[in-house]
């Protein structure tokens, strides 16, 4: 199991931080998202809606690998199953 997770882990993180740094291989191979450059900017918006699915990947991947999906949910929701 723990390998799995080591697994996830590094290639979330490559998937990850390679979107952040070719975001232009990125939208040639896929092409523009409408609407993300309606929403997200005039120019840029699928540039920076690819950067936001490789920063949510690599975190996502990182909740995972670490096991923190736990003390997340605790934090976030938390506050609401209080006594």
């Amino acid at each position: 199991m723990i390998i799995v997770r080591i697994i996830v882990f590094i290639v979330g993180t490559a998937l990850g931080v390679s979107m952040l740094m070719k975001t232009a291989w990125y939208l040639s191979m896929i092409g523009r998202v409408p609407w993300a450059e309606k929403h997200l900017g005039f120019e840029g918006g699928s540039r920076l809606f690819y950067k936001l699915i490789g920063l949510l990947i690599i975190f996502i991947s990182w909740i995972y690998a670490f096991n923190w999906l736990n003390a997340l949910l605790q934090f976030l929701l938390g506050g609401l199953f209080r006594k």
